[in-house]
């Protein structure tokens, strides 16, 4: 019997189940930046991977300060490396349409998120585990969502980062119950769904669009869904 919740955030709570990268990326396509879909992966890597090495992110930064951030970085990659050549009116023009369109993308997304957890929240306990970059109290306040989990698991705090098991361990410790009494809710197969179920939890995969268009062995997750509000159900 199910006891408690563990949410991820990124990816599951904010965009609904697609890959970050590709959310940004039909972004880019919806303002028709003449890139190709490669050279967008390697802008989104190495902005990916210089925050992560970094402490650009400050705990006190917004959502919107941290994507405004994110797209910073990439364009100015993608325009340093030769692969897009933009002019300055034009760069700032589409960076700003690109933030505010993916933003209030994301808002809705999390209106409907919040909707969902509110009524999970009134029969079970909730944590949340999500590789973050320092600053997740933050955005779950800027979306209403910070009142709802028991307790908040960041990796940038704990020092694990997904997909080490032990992260959803201490998720577990943190609702003071056995692992096969909580079920793990995540859009990641590799990041979330695997390390859960090597936990010992029962897992549900937000499947959606992915960043590798790669098979998955669906008999591992304990259930599939497209929307969290099938976790009412």
């Amino acid at each position: 019997m199910i006891k408690g919740y563990i949410f991820d955030y990124g990816g599951t709570l904010d965009t609904a189940g697609t890959h970050w990268g590709k959310v940004l990326w039909h972004a880019y396509q919806n303002f028709n930046i003449p890139i190709s879909e490669a050279l967008f992966r390697q802008a989104y890597v190495h902005a990916e991977r210089l925050l992560g090495a970094n402490p650009v992110i400050k705990p006190d930064f917004s959502f919107y300060k941290t994507l405004d951030i994110k797209l910073r970085l990439e364009m100015e990659f993608l325009m340093t490396e030769g692969y897009w050549n933009a002019s300055e009116d034009e760069y700032v023009k589409l960076h700003d349409n690109i933030l505010n369109s993916v933003y209030n993308g994301v808002k809705n997304t999390a209106q409907h998120s919040r909707s969902v957890i509110n009524t999970l929240s009134l029969r079970y306990p909730m944590v949340l585990v999500s590789n973050f970059y320092g600053n997740i109290h933050q955005v779950l306040k800027e979306f209403a969502l910070d009142n709802f989990f028991a307790s908040v698991i960041e990796s940038a705090d704990v020092g694990i980062r997904k997909p080490d098991p032990r992260i959803f361990s201490l998720g577990v410790k943190a609702l003071c119950l056995k692992p096969d009494e909580v079920r793990v809710v995540g859009d990641s197969f590799y990041k979330d769904i695997i390390p859960a179920k090597k936990a010992g939890c029962y897992t549900a995969w937000l499947k959606g669009e992915g960043w590798n268009n790669v098979p998955y062995d669906e008999t591992i997750p304990d259930m599939i869904i497209t929307d969290i509000a099938q976790l009412l159900i």
